[in-house]
């Protein structure tokens, strides 16, 4: 077996991106929350881009409910911590990565240092975890960090990007004084205000936001990664044509449809409110429903 060599390993990026642009990767340090669903493949998906520079957090152990979806999880990771063994595979990618771990997760006592030198924060939390959501998009505000997250809903990605210019991520969803249930009614609505993955989920009784649970995929997961990639290229790179919050994007790979959005007042948007009432609607439907079963 030869040598790691960095050039070679990612030359085929050339073309993509000049030389000059992919030394400039190597020096790029991008931080991800969580290393679960879409954390993970976003590491890995990264370290192949030739990013050479990360902080990763998180505080779980992979389980076999994760199998359907998340790129570290095996029969030989069952019960062994995802932070573990996602830095055991980036570095197998990219010896010479410079990997930052958080153990902890990201939390008010370790977000400086989580965000210490990052060029861009990649979101790869669970989705119901609205505290740590909320603290570390609004540190990467105050810093100026720019924030890529990509969400696997449905069959497809929708992706929003907050940063420097554009609306906050607080603004956007309009979170301040909800109960965690209006939280994620308006996460979901604002990561995808047109809702393409309404329509073709084939049991509705997996899907229950009060219970914390819903159908997941991976090729949902993947495609996150691809589009998060991107994205963090053009920042990375300083290049143009990255559109922040409230302008967003969806992607469906089931009905093959995509939809760029845009909601200025983010969540005070009219087609907005009324998206939440046709949610809040159906979450009452499904509630009544299992009550009557």
């Amino acid at each position: 077996m030869g040598e790691f060599d960095y050039s070679a390993a990612f030359s085929r990026n050339i073309g993509w991106v000049t030389e000059a642009e992919q030394a400039e990767l190597r020096n790029c340090r991008i931080a991800i929350g969580g290393m679960g669903g879409v954390g993970g493949v976003h590491l890995l998906t990264l370290a192949r881009l030739g990013v050479g520079k990360f902080n990763i957090s998180d505080f779980d152990v992979f389980d076999i409910v994760n199998f359907n979806r998340q790129v570290g999880a095996s029969v030989s990771s069952l019960g062994r911590a995802k932070m573990e063994v996602m830095a055991e595979l980036v570095r197998d990618i990219n010896p010479e990565i410079e990997l930052n771990t958080f153990p902890d997760g990201v939390n008010k006592d370790n977000i400086d240092a989580f965000l210490d030198g990052v060029d861009v924060y990649v979101d790869g939390l669970d989705f119901f975890a609205f505290d740590a959501r909320r603290q570390t998009f609004a540190a990467c505000e105050a810093r100026g960090i720019p924030v890529v997250t990509a969400a696997p809903l449905g069959l497809g990605t929708a992706l929003l990007v907050f940063g420097p210019g554009g609306m906050s991520a607080e603004d956007y969803f309009g979170f301040a004084g909800c109960d965690e249930m209006e939280m994620a009614v308006r996460f979901l609505v604002g990561l995808s205000p047109a809702m393409l993955q309404r329509g073709y989920v084939a049991d509705m009784t997996r899907v229950n936001l009060a219970e914390r649970r819903g159908p997941s995929c991976i090729a949902a997961c993947q495609l996150c990664a691809g589009v998060a990639a991107v994205e963090v290229l053009k920042l990375a790179l300083h290049r143009p044509g990255v559109r922040l919050a409230p302008w967003g994007s969806q992607f469906d790979a089931y009905r093959m449809r995509y939809v760029r959005t845009w909601r200025p007042g983010g969540y005070r948007n009219p087609v907005q409110r009324m998206m939440r009432f046709l949610v809040r609607q159906q979450l009452g439907k499904m509630t009544r429903a299992k009550r009557v079963a």
